[in-house]
């Protein structure tokens, strides 16, 4: 009777085991945003690890931080402003870029704007001295998101000089993310800011992981780096709040980065996702800074702002950079520290080496990720074999994130070539077009590449059975990264 009793609740726990499995595979398929591959990489996952499979996609399968910030989110986009009042001309582009433009409006309902001015920082170092010198000279507000923010000397100066502008009248705001700056939070710089009257807002802050895991996916983060000073003046590009050291990691330094001041109505586009960001993440309501009126163009380029993540069009970077090169006609250099690219962007890269152009993909030697390291040269096979030209930096880790088409256009921000800044990651890009601003980001990729050692289709050719397995086991995963 005990054997019986034993063998019947050992038959209910199974069949309760295969009911969930089922759900949760249901679940999996029927999920939105998400690639065939994803999908159906997961309904292995969980059907190969009974119980496992299941725990392991609540935890890291679903793209929602939690329902009321995307209610919320959701909210705010509908009705928050998306161009501001007044006159508004769209400018006139260059046939070959019009439907690149195009896309990216779309991501945020945004429209290309003409009249911008741009300049490239030197290095990290020169970022931080431009950025404290705008934030000292600021008359009305100064708005600041890092992914990261590091209490090492970069970070403790432009905190500085936040404090210095609070204490003179200028409403500073900053947000920042509560995993990647966690020691921020922690730190004493933290307490003085705001007690100087410094406003702050902590991103998908959490006290307790265990716990806030079971209510939503933690490693959903906002990586977005946006800057705005006083209206007109925005930041963009790849660089946290901190040392080119980058003390948190060490080994891996110097982090080089890159990025651009921009002067323009363009940087009402970054003003908007700033304070949606602000909103939705606990913040006042400072929706009236967006009720101005748009100001008088004057001669400058072109650009476009674009605001993506996990429930805000998440295939928008990856069609992006796609509609890019299908219009490059002679020369393509790819800048990005995580090359672990959807299968789509995989073959657009391929195939506009095929046809004749020339594609250049700058990655760093050493990542600071083992996984996406290995995951990104299970792809070196067919790149190479396309025509795409691969070169490893080498001294530290290359973190700037850029392609530039025929030394015309360009897109640049935040977001990596991967899976978790297309699915995950709330990233901000721009695109833009200028012979003369895209020739001087041209140039720092030259300088990437001079400091870089090309890999040729020999040496991947050459490697060991052993690394060949672990590199393409890696690769499967990518859908999970």
């Amino acid at each position: 009777m005990t054997e019986l009793s034993w063998a019947s609740w050992g038959g209910i726990w199974a069949v309760f085991l295969i009911l969930i499995d089922i759900a949760t595979v249901a679940r999996a398929v029927t999920r939105e945003h998400r690639s065939a591959a994803s999908r159906l990489a997961w309904v292995v996952v969980i059907l190969s690890l009974p119980l496992v499979g299941v725990i392991a996609y609540f935890f890291l399968g679903d793209t929602s931080a939690d329902r009321r910030s995307d209610r919320k989110l959701k909210d705010l986009r509908r009705e928050l402003p998306k161009r501001p009042t007044g006159t508004w001309s769209r400018p006139e582009l260059p046939l070959l870029y019009r439907q690149a433009f195009a896309r990216a409006a779309s991501v945020n309902g945004f429209q290309p704007v003409s009249g911008n001015r741009a300049e490239v920082t030197i290095d990290s170092n020169e970022s931080m001295d431009w950025l404290v010198e705008d934030i000292d000279a600021a008359k009305e507000h100064v708005h600041l998101l890092f992914y990261i923010w590091l209490t090492d000397g970069n970070g403790t100066r432009v905190a500085e000089a936040l404090m210095r502008a609070a204490q003179r009248g200028v409403t500073c705001r900053v947000i920042v993310d509560g995993l990647g700056s966690r020691k921020l939070l922690a730190s004493p710089l933290w307490k003085q800011m705001k007690e100087a009257g410094v406003e702050t807002v902590t991103a998908f802050a959490f006290r307790f992981a265990p716990l806030a895991a079971f209510f939503r996916r933690l490693d959903i983060r906002n990586h977005r780096k946006i800057i705005v000073i006083d209206h007109d003046t925005t930041y963009v590009g790849s660089q946290n709040c901190a040392d080119a050291a980058f003390i948190i990691k060490k080994k891996f330094a110097p982090w080089v980065d890159m990025m651009m001041r921009i002067t323009g109505p363009v940087a009402w586009q970054s003003q908007r996702l700033f304070v949606s960001d602000w909103m939705v993440n606990g913040g006042n309501d400072i929706s009236d800074i967006l009720r101005r009126e748009a100001p008088v163009a004057v001669e400058g380029f072109p650009a476009v702002v674009a605001g993506t993540g996990p429930n805000i069009d998440v295939q928008g970077v990856p069609d992006m950079a796609q509609m890019l090169l299908a219009s490059a006609q002679h020369d393509v250099v790819i800048t990005t520290p995580y090359y672990v690219p959807s299968e789509a962007l995989q073959q657009q890269i391929c195939a506009t080496a095929v046809r004749g152009v020339r594609v250049r993909l700058n990655v760093p030697a050493n990542n600071d990720s083992h996984i996406v390291g290995f995951a990104s040269r299970s792809f070196y096979r067919a790149l190479l074999k396309a025509g795409v030209e691969i070169h490893e930096f080498q001294p530290g880790l290359l973190h700037a994130k850029l392609m530039t088409v025929d030394g015309q256009a360009a897109m640049l921000g935040s977001a990596n070539l991967d899976r978790r800044s297309f699915d995950l990651n709330y990233e901000n890009s721009m695109m833009l077009v200028d012979r003369a601003t895209v020739g001087e980001l041209v140039a720092k990729q030259e300088v990437f590449l001079n400091a870089s050692l090309s890999v040729d289709r020999e040496k991947v050719e050459s490697w060991s059975v052993t690394r060949r397995v672990l590199i393409n086991s890696v690769g499967m995963m990518a859908p999970l990264l």
